[in-house]
């Protein structure tokens, strides 16, 4: 069973930081891509970034590059988003998602190509 649980969520000032960590368990993580998603109340689930199972190519939404940075790091079997400059509209539920073995190409941004998904933890901004 997979299983991916999420950390580092909470309340901070407009332009600050947090460092989201999701952790994994069930299968062999080093073999899949991995995603982070995000959604506010009210809205749909949005893309935020992906990483490839080696951590050589990202994809990121346009509404954080520049700010988030994903990574991971196999031997931990854990997947990081670094979140810098944050603004109130970054305010959501973020979740990691596991996207399986074979994108070779790069990993997915969509959401359905995803086969795993944690709970979400809470990312709020004040202004």
């Amino acid at each position: 069973q997979v299983l991916l649980v999420e950390s580092g969520g909470g309340l901070v000032q407009a332009g600050g930081s947090l460092r989201l960590s999701c952790a994994a368990s069930g299968r062999t993580f080093s073999n899949y891509a991995m995603g982070w998603f995000r959604q506010a109340p009210g809205k749909v689930r949005e893309f935020v970034a992906s990483i490839s199972w080696s951590g050589g190519t990202t994809h990121y939404a346009e509404s954080v590059k520049g700010r988030f940075t994903i990574s991971r790091d196999n031997a931990k079997n854990t997947v990081y988003l670094q979140m810098n400059s944050l603004k109130p509209e970054d305010t959501a539920v973020y979740s990691c998602a596991d996207a399986g073995p074979g994108w070779v190409l790069g990993p997915p941004t969509q959401g359905h190509h995803f086969d795993y998904w944690g709970q979400g933890t809470q990312v709020t901004v004040a202004s």
